[in-house]
């Protein structure tokens, strides 16, 4: 890959002049801020569930920054991933775009290369930030593009002005690799991986430079260079995933610190250990807001991209990582899709709330246009919850939430208020479970409410739009992968 110096150029002219449009109109039919946009810092942790924060009800792992978080800001109890499993969810994230409807919905790794690639003509929040005056950064995991001598879905030619990190997913399962990206340049690292396959997975032998640490760095020293300009950073750690190509060593971490000695399994101490770590990085980027002055002009938000995971010889039920939730990653049932969501803005959300609102990673595209003063594109899935943010009420949405997942079964499932259905492939049964009294979904009532279920089945039907890259006749092909 060449290095760029302006990633603009490759914008398309049409889709250059859309966004151009956009914003235009978004400014001049919005009341202009009396001062600049607030920064936008999206903190989207890896693999971590409803359960794995101290705020969320968990007691064995310590999470003292994100639970001060919490009490500074809001916390919501209904907040959903784009989808149970990696590259979608950053999908519908970046796109304001549901599983049905946005490019990557699935994790293809190796299989489909360009299926797992954002396009040309797939705007996103990036790109409508960038348009609106904001330097944008994604620092950690991209696993939208990283197709071998195309600069195709790349998170330059994506809207993001600076990258640092891992493009592929499935490198990203190596703490240890022999190299990170800045940009399209390789990074080289000082770790040996002797068993080092296509995409840079593997595991060290040497474990000299661990990437969670460099990427915090990078994060930091992100803001501290644009702290004088609105920012928008993508903070993307791979905390707590696991190196899946290291079998029941696959949590890795460099120390397993105030964990070392409790008589639980190893795994479930590097679990615990990770989302410690994590929640210490998170703690230095908010002291650095504070450093800087920048803490009131900023608005943070935390979450993370599907439920808990059960690769690397981790167990989620040791730390009680789903909390209430029944399913983990890959499922579509609570525990997998919703996840911990964390606003803080100070003067402007509420602090010490709790709101129990649903809203989902589609949202956030709409959101962050409206506080930055742009305008979204049109046709989105997500909507607009800025004025919730800021303690006001949550908007009326036209139709429930969707999500469909193309691994191991072409699965879908919606939620409409309580209700919520679940399909767990073409021709099977639709579940249906009332989440008000039924949190856990444990009873099944579509025999009992056969036409809710068959309601909620035929907006399954109606919300899948067909994809040439996610067909679902192939839906059945399970992916060895496992990013």
């Amino acid at each position: 890959m060449t290095h760029r110096t302006c990633h603009r150029g490759i914008l398309a002219p049409g889709r250059l002049a859309m966004l151009v449009v956009w914003v235009a109109f978004g400014l001049a039919t919005e009341a202009t801020p009396a001062s600049r946009p607030p920064n936008i810092l999206v903190l989207l942790a890896d693999d971590l569930g409803y359960g794995d924060l101290g705020c969320y009800g968990q007691t064995r792992i310590r999470t003292p920054r994100l639970d001060r978080l919490a009490a500074e800001g809001t916390r919501f109890t209904r907040y959903y991933a784009g989808s149970t499993v990696c590259a979608p969810s950053r999908s519908a994230l970046m796109q304001g775009l549901h599983t049905g409807h946005c490019r990557v919905r699935g994790n293809a790794g190796r299989q489909n290369p360009l299926a797992q690639s954002l396009r040309p003509d797939d705007v996103t929040v990036a790109e409508v930030l960038k348009s609106a005056g904001y330097v944008t950064g994604l620092i950690g995991k991209w696993g939208l593009g990283d197709v071998p001598g195309a600069e195709v879905g790349l998170p330059r030619s994506q809207g993001f002005d600076e990258f640092f990190g891992y493009l592929n997913q499935h490198h990203a399962h190596n703490y240890f690799p022999t190299y990170l990206w800045r940009n399209e340049e390789r990074v080289t690292l000082s770790n040996i991986v002797p068993n080092e396959d296509w995409a840079g997975g593997g595991q060290s032998s040497n474990r000299a430079q661990y990437s969670a640490d460099l990427i915090a760095e990078e994060a930091l020293d992100f803001i501290r260079r644009h702290r004088q300009h609105p920012f928008f950073l993508c903070f993307t750690p791979t905390l707590p995933h696991a190196n899946n190509e290291a079998g029941k060593d696959g949590m890795e971490i460099p120390d397993l610190a105030e964990y070392r000695d409790l008589p639980w399994p190893t795994p479930a101490k590097a679990h615990a250990a990770m989302v410690t770590r994590l929640d210490r990085d998170v703690g230095r980027i908010l002291d650095l807001l504070r450093e800087l002055d920048l803490e009131a002009g900023t608005l943070v938000l935390f979450t993370s991209d599907n439920g808990p995971h059960r690769e690397g010889g981790n167990d989620p039920d040791f730390n009680d990582s789903n909390g209430p939730l029944r399913g983990i990653k890959r499922d579509l049932y609570e525990g997998g899709i919703r996840v911990p969501m964390i606003a803080r803005w100070p003067g402007r959300i509420p602090s010490g709330s709790v709101r129990s609102e649903i809203w989902w990673a589609p949202d956030l595209l709409p959101t962050l246009a409206e506080l930055a003063g742009a305008k979204a594109p049109p046709h989105l899935d997500g909507l607009s919850v800025a004025r919730m943010l800021q303690g006001g009420r949550a908007p009326r949405r036209p139709s429930p939430l969707y999500w469909e997942f193309h691994e191991g079964g072409f699965k879908q499932a919606v939620l409409d208020g309580h209700w919520k259905a679940v399909r767990l492939g073409l021709g099977k049964p639709v579940e249906l479970y009332h989440l008000g009294s039924d949190p856990s979904e444990t009873l099944d009532r579509a025999a009992r409410l056969p036409r809710r279920a068959e309601r909620l089945a035929r907006i399954m039907d109606r919300e899948h739009r067909n994809s040439p890259d996610w067909p679902v006749r192939n839906a059945e092909v399970k992916n060895s992968l496992k990013p």
